[in-house]
């Protein structure tokens, strides 16, 4: 799996899943920080990345009949980066167990 970290998120949450051995980029690093969420959703959907974000609004987004993008939906309010990657580290496989069920929305509370 392939993943896109929005603004929202650090992007030491995409170095982190680096480490891990996942290809993911922070929209920084993609030369999208200024660009609009459709923009967003239409360079996930061409380099096939799940994006993960806090942002609602891609949740609508994702959930129109039309839409190939998939997304992890980040819902742990505020916290530290050390907090946010030991939630991805413990839901990690559910995470790919939803995607590889079909699921279009995973969501991390």
């Amino acid at each position: 799996m392939k993943f896109l970290v929005d603004n929202q998120l650090p992007k030491a949450l995409a170095e982190h899943l680096r480490k891990r051995g996942h290809d993911c980029q922070h929209v920084l690093d993609a030369g999208l920080a200024q660009a609009s969420d459709i923009a967003v959703c239409r360079y996930a959907e061409a380099q096939e990345r799940i994006l993960i974000t806090k942002d609602e609004d891609f949740l609508y987004l994702a959930n129109r009949p039309t839409s190939a993008i998939r997304l992890i939906w980040v819902r742990l309010g505020n916290c530290r980066k050390t907090a946010l990657f030991a939630a991805f580290d413990h839901f990690w496989p559910t995470i790919e167990s939803c995607f590889a069920a079909g699921d279009k929305v995973v969501e991390i509370r």
